[in-house]
């Protein structure tokens, strides 16, 4: 079908105005294209990423592979361009009033802008040498803070969800650390841990006894 041709089409009556919409809102980032599922052809495209232009072959046998994710949906999937550039694509199925499909809508989102921004904020503020110990050997509340913090990062529980388990795990490290070492420490890894003084020293007690290092 030629693009003239296409220009008359029912569908692009209908759905024209919805694929114009979305490549406003997203363009130039996103490349919207309807095809026509019968001829397996681009009846219209917006904000073309390639050279295909209506009338090409949509060559839809691709989402034949793909389980939908909803009904009549395919994707979010992921496509790449000759240029290196990977996009997350989306596919819906349009049907007409007797419920047979009638053209498929596809958006490609470049996530080319998506990816340099994350790498941006990945990296700012980011530390670029090891951290220096030397200056943190005689501070014990930052070491306190550091391996409760470490550990909350391995496991993803924040200290409020933590188990019995995770707090011997914790005060086992505090303990490597020397932290107990001094005098003050206790109670200051009990706030860190929302937990009473007294069940600090009962797991530290636990950790210590010789039938749990066995």
């Amino acid at each position: 079908m030629s693009g003239t041709e296409a220009g008359h089409d029912p569908r692009l009556r209908m759905w024209g105005p919805v694929c114009q919409a979305v490549a406003l809102l997203l363009g130039p980032y996103a490349e919207v294209v309807l095809h026509d599922p019968e001829t397996d052809r681009v009846l219209e495209i917006w904000n073309p990423m390639t050279t295909r232009r209506a009338g090409d072959p949509s060559l839809l046998g691709e989402l034949d592979a793909l389980a939908p994710s909803a009904q009549d949906v395919y994707g979010p999937y992921e496509k790449m361009l000759v240029d290196g550039r990977r996009l997350s694509s989306v596919s819906a199925v349009l049907r007409d009033t007797q419920d047979r499909p009638s053209a498929v809508l596809c958006i490609n989102l470049d996530r080319t802008p998506l990816e340099q921004a994350a790498a941006v904020l990945s990296a700012f503020g980011a530390p670029v040498v090891q951290r220096p110990e030397p200056l943190f050997e005689e501070d014990w509340s930052e070491r306190i803070q550091h391996v409760i913090g470490s550990y909350v990062r391995e496991t993803g529980r924040p200290v409020e969800r933590m188990t019995r388990q995770d707090r011997l795990a914790v005060l086992g490290r505090l303990d490597e650390a020397r932290v107990f070492a001094v005098r003050r420490a206790a109670p200051v890894v009990a706030g860190a841990l929302r937990v009473s003084r007294s069940t600090v020293y009962g797991l530290l007690a636990e950790l210590r006894a010789p039938s749990a290092k066995d």
